[in-house]
This record gives structure tokens, C-alpha cells and sequence, in this order.
């Protein structure tokens, strides 16, 4: 496995990103890998590793660079109310879809002056829990250039935010497929009237506790989503399911069974 950190330029500044892929072969598909709220850690480097594995080459770049090089965080960064944990929340609580979309810009960018290390054209993206809005987002803003989107327990796929998924359902071309946390609030997604696109279907857990149900939607419906404003509360948006189409999403991935991200 061939391992690189390499610092990505952005409007912004420099994007520490941790870059994987096989060592032996052609070129992989690239897979852009959105980190959770906890941040960069030995466990997310871990899982782009895994990915790797099966013909990927996996970027995991950290979000919160504009914060500065101090934002990896320590083991009890997990633990509610401690010191690490209440330092994150103070760059988590900051972020936004618009800036993180110019984010992968910048690494589309990458890729296209790597093709030694990338397969040029489509790419994946993976967003886990904080990065579940932007990685559907980022579907919904370069529809010609990711192939595929998955939201693994993705907050706030509902919301008012700026981009919020929901909104911009009618512009994903790619397939997508989107599971939600057995303790997300489901509520308001029957109460989303004006959305003709959602449908819901159990999905098995598998190997994962945070996979009780999908929100999927077909291609028909999709191309006649509505913008219509959200529902009170939070909840999961809608998508079209993407196993067929995306290798390792056929299963979903190993969840922590403490019930920590």
C-alpha cells in the first residue's frame, strides 16, 4: 500500500490530506473519504486503508484545516464535555456545505494533475455522520463528476442550511444511497409533503447497528424534486440506492459496538 500526506491547496490554505491506494496495478478509481466530528484519527486512516484494499485510491483530507494544524484531536475527543470534545465542537459548530464543496474542488483538482496515482474521470465520495450533507451535497454541485455518493448516518440531510441535500435532489446524475442512525429522529420525513421523491424501506443491519433503515428514491422521481423548504426538526434526506453500481458499498462498513462514531 503506497502512503502519502500531502498538503492540498485550497483559496484557503493548505489542506492536510492522507492519500492511499495499491501499490501494484494501473491507476485506481478515486474515492474522496469526508471525515466525522471527531476528526482526523488512527481509526479513519484505518477504514481509507480498508478501502484501498479492494482498488480505490482514497483521499481523507481534514476538514477543519482553516482552523490551523492543531485539529486532531485526542482519544477523548469521544467523551461529551470533555476538554478535547469541547475543542472541537468550537471548529465543528463553523463549518458549512459552501466552503467544504470548495474542498473538493481542490481535489478534483489534485487528481486531475496526479493521474499516476488516480483513474482520471468519475469519483466516489464517502461522508460519515457531519460529512453525510456535504458528500450528497457535493453530488448535487458536480453532478458530472462524482459517479457515486453515500451518507453513512449523515446529520442534518434536512435542514435550512445553505446547499442542505434536500434541496438539491433534482441535480444529483449519480447513483446514491443514504442509511441513517438507528437513533436519528425519522419524525419529519412523513410531514415533508411537498417532496414527491422520498420512499422509505427497512434495510438489514448487516455487520452495522447504524443501518436500521434506507431513504431511497428512483431515478423518475428524482428528476422532479421539489425545493420546498424543510420540516421542522431534523431527519434524513432521500436518495437512489447506489449498491449496484459502487463495490464497497455493497456492505455496509464496521460500526463501533460502544456506541461511540
Amino acid at each position: 500500500m503506497l502512503e502519502q500526506v500531502h498538503d492540498i491547496p485550497t483559496g484557503d490554505g493548505a489542506m492536510e490530506t492522507f492519500i492511499c491506494r495499491p501499490e501494484r496495478g494501473d491507476p485506481c478509481p478515486p474515492v474522496l473519504f469526508l471525515m466525522d466530528a471527531p476528526g482526523i484519527r488512527e481509526e479513519l486512516y484505518d477504514m481509507a486503508r480498508r478501502l484501498a484494499t479492494v482498488g480505490y485510491c482514497v483521499l481523507l483530507p481534514n476538514l477543519y484545516y482553516r482552523a490551523g494544524r492543531d485539529t486532531k484531536y485526542g482519544p477523548d475527543v469521544l467523551e461529551k464535555d470533555s476538554a478535547e470534545y469541547t475543542r472541537m465542537r468550537v471548529v465543528r459548530t463553523r463549518m458549512t456545505i459552501p466552503p467544504v464543496m470548495d474542498d473538493v474542488a481542490a481535489m478534483f483538482a489534485w487528481l486531475d494533475a496526479n493521474p499516476d496515482a488516480a483513474r482520471p474521470g468519475k469519483v466516489g465520495v464517502h461522508g460519515y455522520c457531519m460529512s453525510g450533507p456535504y458528500a450528497l451535497a457535493a453530488a448535487a454541485r458536480y453532478p458530472e463528476r462524482i459517479g457515486a455518493a453515500a451518507s453513512f448516518y449523515g446529520t442534518w440531510i434536512v435542514s435550512d442550511a445553505e446547499e442542505s441535500p434536500h434541496l438539491n435532489l433534482g441535480k444529483i446524475k449519480c447513483e446514491t444511497y443514504i442509511s441513517c442512525a438507528e437513533h436519528d429522529d425519522l419524525a419529519p420525513l412523513p410531514r415533508w409533503r411537498n417532496c414527491r421523491t422520498c420512499s422509505r424501506r427497512p434495510a438489514p443491519r448487516a455487520r452495522s447497528r447504524f443501518i436500521p433503515a434506507c431513504i431511497t428514491v428512483s431515478a423518475s422521481r428524482a428528476a422532479g424534486a421539489t425545493t420546498s423548504p424543510p420540516p421542522s426538526g431534523t431527519g434524513s434526506g432521500c436518495s437512489r440506492s447506489m449498491r449496484a453500481t459502487f463495490s464497497p458499498f455493497h456492505s455496509p462498513p464496521r460500526s463501533r459496538t460502544d456506541g461511540r462514531p
